[in-house]
């Protein structure tokens, strides 16, 4: 029987307990964040999430133990793949996506990455002072030259395209001109809760979208029961208001006195009478005189 390393044995188990312990276990991509910023996001999280890297295989095993506990656990071996970690939390995971997301910032592009959107520059001054600068820039395919004293760009280029690899000596001078086009950060790719696996596809909703869609629900299911007139305890008082404005306009067009309506009818007597006056000739009633 091989011989197991008895660190390694240590790990699982800290790591077993951890996501035991948790309501909330999760897989993250850290592929690509400098030492540095990956540090930064870690303490970020401290006191809301645990953050465990380790090899994969430790990871792979300690799910598998864990998932003794916890079934379903083990769909999250398929998530460990490349450079990752492990989460544990008890945020939920909607709440954990949305932190790990902020932790994003961005960086700059390394010779080989994919540009994830168009890497361009603009015509234009630039805050460079004439010098070797342009040769440099001219050297990486940039449109530069001097004008008025100052290193300007030609016209509008696209660097690299979208999902296009980064050249290396375009990758040296990109900082320099603040042009930052990777994001890293810590990426979630699947989150396990209660029995149920959460991809990130379920997971990348605004924060509001849930609450903002059953608001439009409730709104469109009102106007549907005051359309149709269908009575709940939500709409009865609605629909009573409705009714007796209805009912009014209905009583005053026809000219039918109530006691609710008669000083409406009035109203409008007394203002087709007006109509009527100014219209007509020889008009000699001092009272209409003064109120046309």
């Amino acid at each position: 029987m091989a011989h197991v390393a008895a660190w390694k044995k240590e790990v699982v188990e800290d790591l077993k307990t951890d996501m035991v312990s948790h309501t909330v276990v999760a897989i993250v991509n850290v592929g690509g964040i400098p030492s540095a910023q990956l540090q930064q996001m870690r303490q970020g999280l401290r006191g809301s999430a645990n953050v465990t890297m380790t090899r994969n295989t430790i990871m792979d095993i300690a799910l598998t133990e864990a998932a003794k506990e916890r079934p379903g656990l083990e769909d999250l071996r398929a998530s460990v793949d490349g450079q990752c970690a492990i989460i544990t939390t008890n945020m939920n995971p909607f709440k954990l996506f949305r932190a790990l997301e902020a932790t994003k910032s961005a960086a700059p592009a390394k010779a080989g990455d994919i540009a994830p959107e168009d890497i361009a520059i603009k015509a234009g001054e630039t805050p460079f002072k004439p010098g070797p600068i342009v040769g440099e820039l001219q050297k990486v395919g940039i449109p530069a030259g001097i004008e008025g004293g100052k290193v300007v760009f030609k016209k509008d280029k696209v660097l690299v395209a979208k999902g296009q690899p980064v050249p290396e000596d375009l990758a040296k001078v990109l900082p320099r001109l603040e042009i930052l086009p990777m994001t890293v950060g810590l990426d979630l790719r699947a989150a396990f809760e209660d029995g149920v696996l959460y991809g990130r596809d379920v997971l990348n909703i605004p924060a509001d979208y849930y609450s903002t869609m059953l608001g439009n629900a409730a709104r469109n299911a009102m106007a549907l029961s005051m359309s149709i007139a269908y009575v709940t305890p939500q709409t009865i008082r609605p629909l009573l208001a409705k009714a007796y404005r209805e009912a009014m306009g209905l009583s005053v067009e026809a000219a039918y006195p109530t006691t609710e309506n008669i000083k409406f009818l009035l109203a409008k007597a007394d203002a087709q009478m007006l109509a009527l006056a100014r219209k007509g000739d020889g008009l000699n009633d001092e009272r209409l005189v003064k109120r046309i």
